[in-house]
């Protein structure tokens, strides 16, 4: 029996219950005890004492998120970042050359099906090909949507401005062609995912790379392997849907937007509360309700950042063949301040691409084992189509908007931000007004004191690289509203990486606990939704982050030792395309 709504309304509703009782706990908790101070929002220069900075008390509520987030610093996230980025003195970190390694070596392997199935790709997303006794739960497109909207996110935002900004407009170029080297690698993996899906107890679909490890290698003889690399890649895709897929994706797109939105500021357990909500709706429906609302948000949102992002760019046409021009030659150039020379550059190029697209890490093929088809390989050829518009399209779209607006530049000055004034206070007993434009030099004898009046130069300061950046660039266009295009694409990309990311996370979930389990997976997924608006813990999310790279190593591993089988479907379906019988198949 399947799960329905009526089965998971009562619990989700319950929790949704308490988390609300929660967030307003918390948010009396977090009120200041003045509540003039909580409700001022001009600051009289006269007024402001001149007392010596100190450092803001601790709230007691936090000791021990502190404590386990300190925890994880010392004894999780170091030793992998230390494993995942070591470079064995070439300069190139490991995880970074395995994944440039899969996406070379498959796009040979396949004989460059990244060029050959481009068009093919698009008439079978289109629906030219659909046949409906094809076998699945979802149509090509929604597949296509739902793990595009895993992967087109904050990243397309904020970090394209990170990598531009610490590796200079070299690193767009590198991000340009890894995603073309990724096409090969999510062909690749989905079309395992399609070979070798199954059904559960409850007649869904189970895929991905927890059932193509297992299954593809026990043909080989490889059983043991295979179930170490299964279990291994479930747990870590567990662990990765609760933080990078869920609570970074809320306190991410709730940073971004609170510097606008003064409410969220006192109350962000509003934010959380309202996202768990949604989050909860759509995933209450499994993979075709995850689908539909994918199919609707993802085209919507990518218009819109899209649409915006070329008037910027109409509106410098003149420069774009120079922004080319420097893109390109900046890719073999060192830059500045960057470690490393011309070979820095490639590497925040190549970790971005691979951070933002996924190829390798196989949470793509979970998505794409549900579409409907009788033809594997054809559902392998639509996922090569995802590295195409998150990296090639959107990523690139985002590095032209900051190389031809100049906001990469950290000499830029920001004349008409309104964010430019804020408070600043020195050693001495004066208050001083400072008009801050531009970047701000770490060496002067200056210290912020973050508080209701001066807090807009810390977040001047601290999100210049990343998202900020990035809005900087869309309302130097000359309409501040573009800045609000820019908040909608932020938290609708946070919430449809969610929504995503759910699916893949209960997916490995069942596959390790069985479906009566699922419904709690759920439960500790909304819950975690809400979390991310409350709890700042940068070591466990950014554990959460090296969960996601470490699912590229068993799952690449397998790929690689499957890459026969792969390229065995693939010439038996081309033959059939070339010959014209595919559409009689299908």
């Amino acid at each position: 029996m399947s799960l329905t709504y009526s089965r998971l309304r009562l619990p989700i509703t319950t929790l949704l219950l308490m988390l609300c009782f929660t967030g307003m706990v918390i948010g009396q908790d977090d009120l200041p005890a003045d509540p003039a101070a909580a409700t001022a929002t001009e600051v009289d220069i006269e007024t402001i004492a001149a007392e010596p900075a100190t450092d803001p008390p601790v709230s007691k509520k936090a000791a021990w998120v502190v404590a386990v987030d300190t925890w994880f610093g010392e004894h999780l996230v170091g030793p992998l970042a230390t494993l995942f980025f070591y470079d064995f003195g070439t300069g190139v970190p490991f995880v970074v050359a395995w994944l440039l390694v899969a996406g070379i070596f498959l796009t040979l392997r396949m004989m460059f099906i990244n060029i050959r199935g481009f068009w093919h790709a698009i008439r079978l997303t289109r629906g030219d090909y659909d046949d409906p006794a094809d076998v699945g739960e979802v149509s090509h497109f929604q597949a296509l949507a739902t793990a595009l909207s895993a992967t087109v996110g904050l990243g397309n935002i904020g970090g394209v401005a990170v990598a531009i900004g610490l590796g200079g407009p070299g690193a767009a170029f590198w991000i340009f062609v890894v995603g073309f080297l990724g096409m090969s690698t999510k062909f690749a993996e989905c079309t395992l995912g399609q070979l070798y899906r199954t059904n559960d107890s409850d007649g869904h679909t189970l895929g991905g790379p927890m059932r193509y490890l297992k299954a593809g290698l026990a043909e080989m003889r490889l059983g043991w392997l295979g179930m170490l690399l299964s279990t291994v890649f479930a747990i870590l895709c567990i662990g990765a849907s609760f933080g990078g897929g869920n609570a970074y994706q809320v306190s991410q797109s709730l940073s971004a937007i609170k510097t606008d939105v003064v409410f969220l500021q006192s109350y962000p357990w509003v934010y959380g509360l309202v996202m768990a909500m949604a989050v909860g709706v759509v995933i209450i429906g499994g993979i075709q309700s995850i689908g539909r609302v994918a199919s609707k948000i993802v085209p919507l949102m990518c218009f819109a950042y899209f649409a915006a992002a070329l008037w910027i760019l109409f509106q410098n046409v003149s420069a774009l063949p120079d922004a080319f021009a420097l893109i390109v030659s900046s890719a073999f150039e060192p830059y500045a301040p960057l470690a490393g020379g011309a070979m820095g550059v490639l590497v925040i190029g190549i970790q971005r691409a691979a951070f933002s697209n996924e190829a390798g890490v196989g949470s793509a093929a979970i998505a794409h084992s549900a579409a409907k088809t009788n033809e594997p390989v054809s559902e392998g050829i639509v996922a090569l189509l995802e590295p195409f518009i998150d990296t090639m399209v959107v990523c690139m779209v985002t590095a032209l908007v900051l190389v031809v607006s100049g906001t990469y530049n950290p000499r830029i000055q920001d004349a008409d931000s309104p964010d430019r004034f804020a408070f600043v206070e020195t050693h001495s007993p004066e208050t001083v007004v400072a008009s801050v434009m531009g970047s701000v030099d770490p060496d002067q004898p200056l210290e912020t004191q973050v508080d209701a009046a001066r807090a807009r130069l810390a977040h001047m300061v601290e999100h210049k690289e990343g998202a900020g950046m990035t809005l900087i660039a869309f309302r130097s266009s000359g309409f501040h509203w573009f800045g609000y295009i820019l908040f909608a694409a932020v938290v609708l990309f946070a919430f449809s990486t969610c929504i995503s990311w759910s699916y893949y996370g209960e997916r490995c979930w069942v596959g390790l606990f069985g479906t009566r389990s699922s419904v709690l997976y759920k439960l500790l997924f909304v819950s975690f939704t809400f979390l991310g608006s409350i709890v700042t813990a940068n070591n466990i999310l950014e554990f959460s982050d090296l969960m996601i790279l470490g699912m590229s190593l068993p799952n690449l591993l397998g790929v690689f030792l499957l890459s026969g089988v792969v390229k065995r479907a693939l010439d038996k379906y081309w033959q059939k395309y070339r010959c014209g019988s595919l559409e009689r198949i299908l």
